[in-house]
């Protein structure tokens, strides 16, 4: 199995060490790049892009955790490689993954119960890429605009 690294910030720590706990009993290989304790003044942009870059250098995936989910999404989307995507529910991540290839889950502390963000990140890493054309040229076409992108 492939590396996953997961962070949090402030918020969404309590989160993260309940979602540490539950994949390694599912015996996946965990890197958790956070502290046990978050202050107030950690910055959920930093925590992303520091986990996002790691994602695309080691070419693993990611699941990153603040109390909306929005910012470490916004945030991590910043990095070249990266597809991130807030989920939600189930189903929404077997869709972001299928057809996006999303390789950094983003989930929210405050909005979503801890036994569905739980079913959410298992249903993220036991789904696969369909590898259908349309959306192989649809994240090729990303994967462009990230190489030619203007500063």
């Amino acid at each position: 199995m492939s590396l996953i690294y997961v962070d949090a910030d402030h918020r969404g720590i309590k989160l993260k060490e309940k979602l540490v706990e539950f994949l390694r009993e599912l015996e996946y290989q965990i890197e958790d790049l956070g502290v046990k304790t978050r202050s107030l003044e950690d910055d959920y942009s930093e925590i992303s892009i520091k986990l996002a870059e790691k994602v695309v250098r080691d070419n693993a995936r990611g699941i990153l955790i603040c109390g909306s989910g929005v910012g470490v999404c916004v945030s991590a989307n910043k990095v070249d490689g990266i597809r991130a995507g807030l989920c939600t529910s189930e189903k929404q991540a077997r869709i972001a993954k299928t057809d996006d290839d999303i390789n950094i889950l983003c989930l929210s502390a405050d909005l979503i119960d801890e036994e569905t963000n739980l079913e959410i990140a298992k249903t993220f890493l036991e789904t696969v890429f369909s590898s259908e054309e349309r959306f192989i040229r649809r994240i090729n076409k990303i994967k462009e605009y990230e190489r030619t992108k203007l500063s």
